[in-house]
């Protein structure tokens, strides 16, 4: 829904087929797969254990002998073959999906709308016309328009083709809707054609009764574009390509900075650039800039600040320039990095909201769509801002890309191993008197303490 409300206006009024707005669809919900499978895992841990501990089914096996950890264990394995499928989707699937999305999300935007002539407003819909009309009917579905009037910009000149008619019926042609025919009944052409050898501009004007014009409807057909121009982008790579653009990249960026560095050490005013190769004599004293540049003449003087001030601007503004592009190039392969990170940290927090949601359900005991819902709704925002955060750090430079993109699964990890503990423990963890008891305990230890000391 919040892809359909965000691209409402690239869709409507343009004559879309339902199959290619379906068609979309389908590869859209593809890609929001890695959001939705860890939250399905977290849900459906929850409710099944839920389930079982409210119907007191997990005291019947607990009595029958069969721990917890066994209980869990078919849980585990469908958890881990699901994590298994995830890579597979993530590193295979995933891409193509993104690339057939992309592609006929882009055919779709630059789809031109259908044509609408409104009555009283310029219509420019149709390529080379434009079109205004007093008022518009529909009788036996064809459209009669009145008061038409019609600028001809197909000779590039202008507005030097003016078409005015009293009446005009507006119909498509059964060749696959792909030419509509305008008649024009009862009207007058003006035109202006250019002389280029007496420089004037003779008007011609012509009556008719009734006048054909043809337009090409091929414009307002989704026409789609080539796929392999997307294939280069990182969402469309696997984890093996993703590794040779990132390798090419890196290349890329290193040769660029080695030319800038020698083409900056040849700008500086102590290269010497002439061919001619001179002695070089070793200067044991220190050299005293400001008595050589006193020495010099008041002309000379004024000439050296001029020149070091323009080496200095010159040599900030190309550092400006490399650290820009360096800082680009940096974030673009930090994109590719956090592409790659993806398709293993999507496989891995299938097992880390397992272990948070199968344990929690066997302690919360609550099944149904109540407290599991509330529960991993929770548990998920924590994951999915975790997991916003490190990329958004890793995209900056902020942080490098493996602590970035693995943060929110290596913080749910120790939750998701404690929660575990105290379920297969039977620890009373969501007691609250269990932990006044402790408290309870504490105080008396140390209140004896003191009386002993007293």
């Amino acid at each position: 829904m919040q892809f359909v409300w965000k691209y409402i206006d690239d869709m409507v009024g343009k004559g879309l087929e339902w199959t290619v707005i379906v068609e979309l669809l389908i590869y859209v919900s593809a890609s929001l797969v890695p959001m939705a499978l860890p939250l399905s895992i977290l849900l459906s841990s929850i409710m099944t254990m839920g389930n079982l501990g409210e119907n007191y089914e997990l005291v019947a096996f607990k009595s029958a002998g069969i721990s917890l950890k066994r209980i869990l264990r078919p849980l585990a394995v469908v958890a881990f073959l699901l994590s298994i499928l995830a890579f597979v989707f993530s590193n295979y699937l995933l891409p193509i999906a993104n690339l057939k999305s992309k592609s006929l999300l882009y055919d779709v935007k630059e789809q031109k709308p259908t044509m609408d002539i409104q009555p009283g407003i310029f219509s420019n819909s149709l390529d080379d016309y434009s079109i205004r009309v007093r008022d518009k009917k529909v009788i036996d579905d064809v459209e009669h328009l009145y008061d038409v009037l019609i600028y001809d910009h197909t000779s590039g000149d202008g507005n030097r083709v003016v078409i005015v008619a009293q009446e005009g019926i507006m119909t498509v042609s059964d060749n696959n809707n792909q030419v509509m025919n305008l008649k024009l009944i009862d009207g007058y052409s003006y035109d202006e054609s250019e002389d280029n050898q007496k420089r004037d501009f003779p008007h011609m004007r012509s009556k008719f009764g009734e006048q054909l014009i043809r337009f090409d409807l091929s414009q307002f057909t989704l026409n789609r574009t080539d796929e392999d121009l997307f294939k280069s982008n990182y969402k469309m790579l696997n984890m093996e390509q993703l590794d040779d653009a990132i390798d090419t990249l890196s290349k890329l960026q290193s040769s660029h900075f080695k030319s800038f560095k020698s083409g900056f050490k040849k700008s500086s005013i102590f290269y010497n650039n002439k061919k001619e190769k001179k002695e070089l004599i070793s200067v044991n004293r220190s050299v005293d800039f400001d008595s050589l540049y006193n020495n010099l003449p008041f002309n000379k003087q004024k000439q050296v600040l001029v020149t070091a001030t323009n080496l200095s601007r010159n040599a900030k503004s190309r550092l400006s320039s490399i650290v820009e592009d360096m800082y680009n190039r940096t974030k673009y392969i930090n994109y590719h990095k956090i592409q790659w990170h993806q398709k293993l940290t999507l496989s891995f927090a299938c097992l880390v909201l397992f272990l948070i949601g199968a344990p929690l359900g066997a302690i919360i005991r609550k099944g149904g769509l109540g407290m599991p819902i509330v529960i991993s709704v929770i548990f998920f925002l924590i994951f999915h801002i975790l997991s916003i955060t490190g990329e958004k750090m890793s995209k900056e430079g902020a942080m490098p890309v493996v602590q970035g993109m693995w943060m929110a699964s290596m913080i749910l990890l120790p939750v998701g191993l404690f929660f575990t503990y105290k379920a297969t423990t039977d620890s009373s963890f969501f007691r609250l008197d269990s932990y006044f008891d402790s408290l309870k305990k504490l105080f008396r230890k140390k209140s004896d303490q003191t009386k002993e000391e007293v």
